[in-house]
């Protein structure tokens, strides 16, 4: 490939934008009576009895989930640093972030093979791309 796409070493990929993250909640809304009971989850469900003081919102009972809990809509889904995910495969797929180097990150696939890995990390760095987890299924016998 031309040498226009090859970046310095030194210089990392920065997010175009880099705002402060702010969660209105950061712990996990726990269902109703999930710790009295065994066979309940965890998982939230919405409580619908008639009579229950969950959802009638008595005071002192837990919050339930709303959407005046979401996130900043410029902040969702972006990652502590500053980039948001991109799923990867392949090579091809890395193509597709050229222009959005500076707001995507590339994350490969947790079902790519190693060799494959090698090349999508090799390309990563051709198009100046931050890849999330570039060391992945790395051997430690690095001398080929």
């Amino acid at each position: 490939s031309s040498s226009f796409f090859f970046s310095s070493p030194g210089s990392m990929v920065k997010p175009l934008i880099k705002r402060k993250i702010v969660k209105k909640k950061t712990n996990t809304f726990k269902r109703h009576q999930s710790d009295r009971y065994h066979k309940l989850d965890e998982n939230w469900r919405k409580p619908k009895g008639i009579d229950n003081r969950l959802r009638r919102k008595f005071r002192g009972m837990t919050r339930m989930p709303k959407i005046g809990y979401g996130s900043n809509q410029r902040t969702r889904h972006v990652l502590q640093n500053g980039f948001k995910k991109f799923r990867v495969y392949n090579t091809n797929d890395l193509e597709l972030l050229l222009m959005h180097n500076r707001t995507f990150a590339a994350e490969i696939a947790h079902n790519v093979s190693s060799s494959k890995r090698r090349d999508i990390v090799q390309r990563a760095s051709q198009l100046n791309i931050k890849v999330i987890n570039p060391n992945a299924r790395l051997r430690t016998e690095e001398s080929e």
